[in-house]
């Protein structure tokens, strides 16, 4: 049984979200030391990871989770992932989910690990995200946005042959707060495909750029800045693929709690911004993103927000392969997690030389996956893409019954 082997251990915080996630779908103990360790004001464990892990003790059974005093030190014992049955805060089937006011991550921070998640599931995975700490668009911190989730993470587990009953709505948008903490969003995600085991990826073909699509959204500001950013955008991104559309999306600003001596039940606006999401797809079916929003601080022109971000989207295309950075970690996860057969997916260089995506291969390595193989791909190759050739470990969703 994975209790009687000893706990696989790890220091540091860089990649906690992802070997909480492998953790819970190899069955294996993980313990981490040395979290903050050396910082003199801020040691352990931060808000937003503490979050994450009372959300992984929602959507599983079992798990039991140990955390020293000063928060540097975390055993982590998984459960079993039972999706929305379980916990105590389920309602109809729903887990409703709230971030303290303290968090100053995207809520795609929490999103991307779940859906990882969700088709090893014993149940479908519905949570309600809400509270003061939600916060839909990019931040400064490098987190995607929840449009760039929807329409640039979620398609690609089509791959994987995942693609029935998976939603995720913004019910309330939301920048981040003055100090970029908080934002008072709303999300609901549906996550309703489980499956035994993903399908075996072969993707070595990006194809060329067909189409750009897009969201631009205002929160809590005038609705003309977001004719400012798709002027920009369009005019940067139309000479090199006519067909772009960018969808349009003015929202009130959230009100989230704010009680005083004189009135308790006191509330202010809060996430106040814009921003734009935008997302290209190749000819097979490849995605690159891109995201960018108002600096908490203010101070910035919608023009240069659309055009940062229509400059940051033809960099992410023209580093090559057929997955952007910030998708390369769900797909190379995912195809790990899938049958004992290899397979093949063609990447940039810049995309494999990332930190985060070694880290991600030393770490599934120690999970017991075989290592990559890289060769450099076949034929024109203009910007030197490589491809990965990953063998699965055919772990697949213990929860679910084999059809």
């Amino acid at each position: 049984m994975a209790t009687s082997q000893p706990p696989l251990r790890f220091t540091g915080h860089h990649n906690l979200v992802y070997r909480l996630v492998l953790s819970t779908l190899t069955g294996r103990t993980i313990h981490i030391s040395q979290i903050r360790s050396s910082s003199p004001t801020n040691p352990g464990l931060a808000p937003h990871e503490i979050s994450f892990i009372r959300l992984l003790d929602a959507v599983t059974n079992g798990s039991q989770v140990e955390i020293s005093y000063t928060g540097t030190i975390l055993v982590y014992k998984p459960g079993l992932i039972t999706g929305s049955t379980s916990g105590t805060g389920a309602s109809g089937g729903m887990i409703n989910y709230e971030l303290p006011s303290n968090c100053n991550r995207g809520l795609s921070y929490y999103l991307i690990p779940l859906c990882l998640m969700a088709p090893f599931a014993k149940a479908p995975m519905k949570v309600f995200f809400s509270g003061p700490g939600v916060i839909t668009s990019s931040t400064p911190t490098g987190d995607m946005s929840v449009d760039s989730v929807r329409t640039a993470i979620l398609p690609l587990y089509n791959q994987f042959g995942i693609f029935n009953n998976i939603e995720l709505r913004i019910l309330k948008r939301s920048n981040p707060g003055p100090t970029g903490r908080g934002g008072g969003g709303e999300v609901q995600l549906v996550f309703g495909h489980q499956v035994r085991l993903p399908k075996t990826l072969h993707l070595m073909n990006a194809g060329r750029i067909k189409r750009i699509r897009g969201v631009v959204y205002s929160v809590g500001v005038s609705g003309s800045n977001n004719a400012r950013m798709i002027e920009t955008a369009r005019g940067i991104l139309n000479p090199l693929s006519p067909d772009t559309y960018i969808f349009s999306d003015v929202a009130n600003a959230p009100l989230v709690p704010a009680p005083d001596k004189t009135n308790p039940q006191a509330k202010r606006k809060i996430g106040l911004g814009f921003g734009l999401s935008l997302v290209a797809e190749s000819s097979t079916g490849c995605l690159f993103s891109a995201d960018v929003a108002s600096p908490p601080s203010g101070g910035t022109a919608p023009e240069d927000i659309g055009k940062q971000c229509a400059y940051q989207l033809l960099e992410n295309v023209a580093k090559g392969g057929c997955v952007a950075p910030a998708a390369a970690a769900t797909m190379f996860t995912l195809m790990t997690m899938g049958s004992e057969d290899v397979g093949r997916l063609q990447v940039g260089r810049e995309v494999i030389a990332d930190p985060s995506v070694i880290q991600l291969a030393r770490d599934l390595s120690k999970f017991g996956a075989p290592g990559w193989g890289i060769r450099d791909a076949a034929g024109e190759n203009e910007h030197g893409d490589v491809i990965v050739s990953v063998v699965g470990r055919g772990i697949g969703n213990v929860g679910r019954k084999v059809a």
